[in-house]
C-alpha cells in the first residue's frame, strides 16, 4: 500500500463527498468566554461514516475550538480526540468534550485546538458507529477506528479556512480510543497532517470486569501492524505501567508490531501514576507535557522552553 493521493484520500475519507460549500454553510459557532485569555467556540461540522455493519450515517457533530484570544496570526491546528467509556450510558452522558485540564497548555504551545465530540457520544448523539461487537474474543475493531478517523479528517478539512488556523500544519492527538484513532489517521497519511500523538491508545479494555486484559488482543496487534504498513507520519506513543485498561505489556506489543511493519514512532511508558495510569492525560498532565513538547520541537514546531 502506498501514500494516498489527495484525490484518493478525499474519496476514502467518507462514503459521500461533503462539498466544501456545505461545510462552510452548516458550520455554526457560539462564542463563549473562558479563563486564561482563551476564546472558546462551539461548531457543528457535518460528517459521513459507515459502521461495522455497512450502515451509512450522516449527521453533524459538535466540535469545540480553542485559540488564544489575542493571537494576531493563524496557528497550527491540533485536533484532540476523546476516549470511549465501556458503558453506553456513560458515553451518552459525556456532554461536550473539552479537555479543559490540558487544552490551555496546548494553546500556550502555539496551537489552535479542536476537540470533536464524535457520533454516538454526548451532545453529538446518534448511533454507536464505533461498536466492535459484543463477543470479547471476536471484536471487529477496524470499522470503528475508520469511522473515528473519518470524522477526525472531516473536522480538519472543515477548519482549514478559519482565520485561527494555519492550513497544512495539523497535529492529530488522542487519548485512549482517541489515541488509537490517531494511529488510524497516521496510516492514511492525509495531506496537511504532519504528526500524530497517541496517549494510552487501544480498544476493548474494561478495568471493572477485566483489568489490564483488553478484549481480542491478537486482533489489536494485527490491526496496529496493518496501520504500520502504511503510516509514514512521525508519531509519539505514551503509556503508563499501571494502565488498568491495557496493562503494561500489550501496548509494547502493539508498538512493536507497528514499528516492525514500517511505522515511524517513538514509545514512552511512564511508571505507575495514581490507581489507574490510563488517566495520566488528565490527572497528571505535567508528567507527559515535557515529552510531548520535545516531540513537537522535533517536528519543527516552535514550542516555548519551560522556565
Amino acid at each position: 500500500m502506498h501514500r494516498l493521493s489527495p484525490q484518493a484520500f478525499r474519496a476514502a475519507r467518507a462514503p459521500g463527498r461533503i462539498a466544501r460549500g456545505l461545510l462552510a454553510g452548516v458550520l455554526a459557532c457560539v462564542a463563549q468566554a473562558v479563563p486564561a485569555a482563551l476564546s472558546e467556540q462551539v461548531l457543528q461540522v457535518p460528517v459521513s461514516v459507515v459502521d461495522a455493519w455497512g450502515k451509512a450515517v450522516e449527521q453533524p457533530i459538535t466540535v469545540t475550538l480553542f485559540h488564544e484570544a489575542a493571537a494576531r496570526a493563524p496557528r497550527p491546528l491540533l485536533l484532540l480526540n476523546h476516549g470511549r467509556a465501556p458503558k453506553a450510558a456513560d458515553r451518552a452522558a459525556m456532554g461536550r468534550a473539552r479537555y479543559s485540564a490540558v487544552v490551555p497548555w496546548l494553546v500556550a504551545q502555539g496551537f489552535t485546538v479542536a476537540v470533536p465530540t464524535r457520533i454516538g457520544y454526548g451532545v453529538s448523539g446518534g448511533p454507536d458507529v464505533e461498536d466492535s461487537g459484543a463477543a470479547c474474543d471476536r471484536k471487529n475493531y477496524p470499522p470503528g477506528y475508520r469511522a473515528a478517523a473519518t470524522q477526525t479528517l472531516a473536522v480538519v478539512q472543515a477548519l482549514q479556512d478559519r482565520p485561527e488556523v494555519q492550513p497544512g500544519r495539523t497535529v492529530v492527538m488522542g487519548q485512549s480510543y482517541g489515541g488509537a484513532t490517531a494511529v488510524a489517521v497516521a496510516a492514511l497519511n492525509p495531506p496537511g497532517v504532519v504528526a500524530a500523538i497517541n496517549v494510552a491508545g487501544g480498544g476493548g479494555g474494561n478495568p471493572e470486569t477485566q483489568p489490564q486484559r483488553p478484549c481480542a488482543t491478537p486482533q489489536l496487534e494485527r490491526l496496529f501492524a496493518e496501520y504500520g504498513r502504511t503510516a509514514r507520519l512521525p508519531m509519539l506513543w505514551i503509556y503508563t505501567e499501571n494502565d488498568q485498561f491495557f496493562g503494561p505489556a500489550y501496548p509494547r506489543a502493539w508498538f512493536a508490531a507497528f514499528r516492525e511493519a514500517g511505522g515511524r514512532a517513538e514509545f514512552t511508558q511512564f511508571p505507575p501514576h495514581g490507581d489507574d495510569g490510563h488517566s495520566l492525560f488528565t490527572r497528571f498532565p505535567k508528567v507527559w507535557q515535557p515529552r510531548v513538547a520535545e516531540f513537537l520541537r522535533q517536528q519543527g514546531f516552535e514550542i516555548p522552553e519551560t522556565p
